[in-house]
């Protein structure tokens, strides 16, 4: 009950953001205006955004699966697919994605995955998707720094910082006992001038988490063909997905900018937003993109353009995300209620 409270309260707090965000947004703009832009739009290049949002899905479900399969787990394709789309959701709605990991490791305890394996396979994804998301990023600023204004240049410099040391801390759980008990007793230390209480259980808590993690320096030092695979997935994937905003940039007719330099100001974006902990990065990231992109898109245009790259990149995959959730969450207690019986 207290989970369901918790997605329901998350659930409010992230529509409340959506509706205050394209209220300041829109507040000042001709709607009618941007309803006709939307209706001159290639179709045809709507589509292949879509495509491109299943394949960044799909790329995922590989990356899971395959690790899974090294492991001696058994799981097809659509149950990997149902992970990343889960995982997806739950990570729009709670503030800095917080959410996503644990309830795919819930759903695929259930599928009879066990904890140990699905964290592994699961952290093995993340450690993946900050790699890219730092590289792409920092290798695209070089060319495109000029479309970065002093405010977005530091949300882009915090953005490298939170993605590293997440990256960081993740490899220090991974590779380093030494480094992950100075770590621990750091934050304790923390915790104790803070008076927060019950600093003990929550200390015993912390170290039997990361403890699992330790487990995963021999899989990946075992299986470094299976890593690169997945590295080479996800750069994939996140092709797929800054490509959406070139799609949408050749739905409308234009065609200044190439494939290349759409992939790498959208590449630049989203590392500016993606340490935002806000729900599902809502606010900042089309705030972002009318600002970055308003060299590239007509002004007439980047309204339009915003909602659409937006729709297709994410308010789609979260309702898509949310149906699929909501039909694994009833099953669930369909079973449970089975086994009470």
């Amino acid at each position: 009950m207290k989970k369901t409270k918790r997605m329901i309260r998350n659930l409010i707090i992230f529509i409340l953001l959506i509706i205050l965000t394209f209220y300041i947004i829109l507040k000042d703009q001709n709607i009618t205006e941007i309803f006709s832009v939307f209706q001159n739009v290639k179709k045809q290049y709507i589509l292949i955004a879509a495509l491109c949002m299943c394949i960044y899905i799909i790329c995922e479900a590989i990356n899971i699966g395959r690790t899974l399969k090294n492991l001696n787990e058994k799981s097809t394709l659509w149950q990997n697919i149902k992970y990343a789309l889960i995982g997806f959701f739950f990570s729009s709605i709670t503030p800095a994605a917080s959410g996503g990991q644990p309830m795919q490791i819930y759903y695929m305890y259930k599928d009879k995955i066990s904890v140990a394996n699905s964290t592994l396979a699961l952290l093995i994804n993340l450690s993946s998707m900050q790699v890219v998301t730092i590289s792409m990023a920092l290798i695209s600023v070089i060319f495109n720094y000029k479309y970065l204004n002093k405010t977005l240049v530091g949300f882009f410099i915090l953005g490298i910082i939170l993605n590293a040391s997440a990256l960081t801390l993740l490899l220090i759980a991974i590779f380093s006992k030494k480094l992950l008990n100075k770590l621990i007793n750091f934050v304790i230390k923390i915790m104790k001038k803070l008076k927060i209480k019950n600093i003990e259980d929550k200390q015993m808590k912390l170290e039997a988490e990361l403890a699992k993690y330790q487990d995963s320096s021999s899989y990946i030092k075992n299986n470094k063909l299976v890593i690169l695979r997945t590295l080479l997935t996800t750069y994939i994937q996140f092709i797929a997905y800054y490509s959406v905003s070139y799609w949408v940039y050749r739905s409308f007719g234009l065609s200044g900018y190439n494939f290349i330099q759409i992939v790498s100001i959208q590449a630049i974006l989203f590392a500016t937003v993606s340490g935002i902990p806000s729900p599902g990065a809502v606010g900042v990231t089309e705030g972002g993109f009318m600002e970055i992109y308003k060299s590239v898109f007509p002004q007439n245009m980047i309204s339009s353009a915003m909602l659409l790259n937006r729709g297709i990149s994410f308010y789609l995959l979260v309702i898509i995300s949310a149906i699929v959730t909501t039909i694994n969450i009833l099953k669930t207690k369909k079973m449970l209620k089975k086994e009470e019986n």
